[in-house]
């Protein structure tokens, strides 16, 4: 019998508070350039060097989380969200927001750093991940619902994420503070007789760095519409403010949607096969979104984009998470993300402002669909074919072979991912054990095992 799930709250909350600042990026930016002193392409650049600190945080942090701890890293992290978010609302100087939105945006990296670290090390990462962006989604789509009827502030958005930050500081708590390596880690150090300290090499790089390349490219696409959806919505689609964020909220709720349809598949579907059809449907509602004229149009081609991107994402991060049992692929994947994040508001404005709405839709739907290919063939590469019809599967519908690669068994121990079953005999057990042996080297294995009595006499 195995021990039933559990879903690691404190981590789901450490998740929501570093990933809320990418979910509210539309109208944060959009507040920006009409409250302050700013041009729509310079308000895309503050939101740009927001998520640059952000992911600048992931890769410094990424192979320091156990040597420091995961709970001092929290609540560093957390603290400085709370203060540099808290400042930047509170202000209306330019270069005070500006200040204050990076070193906010560090402390969300700092908190991503650390969810990202401890959810690869969860027995079930894609169900500690899926939990994540299904709260993050909900608690963004409440406010966008609700800020529309509190003012044009700039401050309105960047203090939800600092109240955020705040509220999740009690969880840190049930935190590790030690530097002892996550479980995961031991057991690899157990199967394989190698060290797993701080310095161990990353394993997989080709497979790593080709994802976290194409994770980036991935995220700067789907950041560059996100980034001014706002308006586009707005100008373009002849969309209200209230009518705006009743549109983002109804999307981040298809978003919830999908999460949950992603969660109850979990890895049935494997993971090369949601995220490379996932892909090439979001290119699709991309597209459709940037060139809407109307608000059936926009709010048809917004909440498609919505309820597929989580979907995807998920699996992104189970994947990222899968490559390495202590976390690092999963951060360095993630701070990669976070790069293409940070260059998509300025992207986004500058194609929009050189091509129009409808060019920058097309060429971004283009990027998503070259892409597409690589990411494909790591899911593919680094997952394998399952065994036939039969084989063991451990919870959570992984082949067996699957998951002892993964930890480190000693090659033999399991049949190769996709190798041919050996068929089942019968052995005669009164056989001189010394006949057997004599069978296997006169013989050869496959005709031993089908002739077990074969050199007695």
């Amino acid at each position: 019998m195995f021990a039933p799930r559990t879903t690691p709250w404190p981590l789901v909350a450490l998740f929501t508070a570093g990933y809320l600042p990418p979910y509210l990026l539309p109208t944060a930016v959009g507040r920006l350039d009409t409250s302050l002193p700013l041009t729509t392409t310079q308000a895309g650049a503050v939101g740009s060097a927001l998520l640059l600190s952000s992911a600048t945080a992931g890769f410094l942090l990424a192979s320091r989380v156990q040597r420091i701890g995961a709970r001092t890293l929290a609540r560093l992290g957390l603290a400085l969200a709370v203060l540099g978010y808290g400042a930047a609302s509170l202000t209306t100087a330019v270069p005070a927001v500006v200040a204050g939105a990076m070193l906010g945006g560090f402390g969300s990296g700092t908190a991503t750093t650390v969810a990202a670290t401890r959810i690869a090390a969860e027995k079930d990462p894609h169900r500690a991940s899926t939990a994540g962006l299904l709260t993050v989604s909900a608690l963004a789509g409440a406010v966008y619902l609700t800020v529309p009827h509190l003012g044009r502030a700039h401050g309105l958005p960047l203090a939800a994420i600092a109240l955020t930050a705040l509220a999740v500081w009690p969880l840190t708590g049930r935190l590790p503070g030690g530097t002892a390596a996550s479980p995961a880690a031991h057991d690899t150090d157990t199967d394989t007789g190698t060290g797993t300290g701080t310095d161990a090499p990353l394993p997989r790089r080709r497979s790593g760095l080709v994802l976290a390349a194409a994770v980036l490219c991935w995220s700067m696409a789907q950041n560059s519409l996100w980034g001014v959806s706002g308006r586009i919505g707005l100008t373009q689609a002849g969309l209200g403010d209230a009518a705006l964020g009743v549109v983002f909220a109804v999307a981040l709720g298809a978003g919830l949607v999908g999460v949950l349809v992603a969660g109850a598949l979990g890895p049935r579907l494997g993971r090369a096969m949601p995220i490379g059809a996932g892909t090439v449907v979001i290119a699709v509602c991309i597209a459709l979104t940037a060139s809407a004229t109307s608000p059936a149009a926009f709010a048809t081609g917004e909440i498609a984009w919505n309820t597929l991107y989580p979907v995807v994402l998920s699996y992104l991060i189970g994947l990222a998470a899968s490559l390495d049992a202590r976390g690092r692929w999963a951060v360095l994947v993630g701070s990669a993300s976070s790069l293409g994040t940070a260059a998509g508001p300025l992207a986004g404005s500058v194609l929009s402002a050189q091509a129009g709405y409808a060019g920058m839709g097309l060429v971004l739907a283009a990027g998503l669909l070259l892409v597409a290919a690589p990411m494909t063939a790591v899911a593919l590469h680094t997952g394998g074919r399952p065994l036939l019809p039969g084989a063991i599967r451990r919870r959570g519908g992984t082949p067996a072979a699957l998951v002892a690669a993964a930890t480190g068994t000693p090659s033999g121990a399991v049949p190769e991912v996709g190798a041919v079953e050996q068929p089942v005999v019968e052995i005669d057990v009164d056989a001189p054990a010394v006949a057997v042996q004599r069978a296997y080297d006169t013989a050869g294995p496959r005709q031993a095992a089908a002739t077990p009595g074969s050199g007695t006499g």
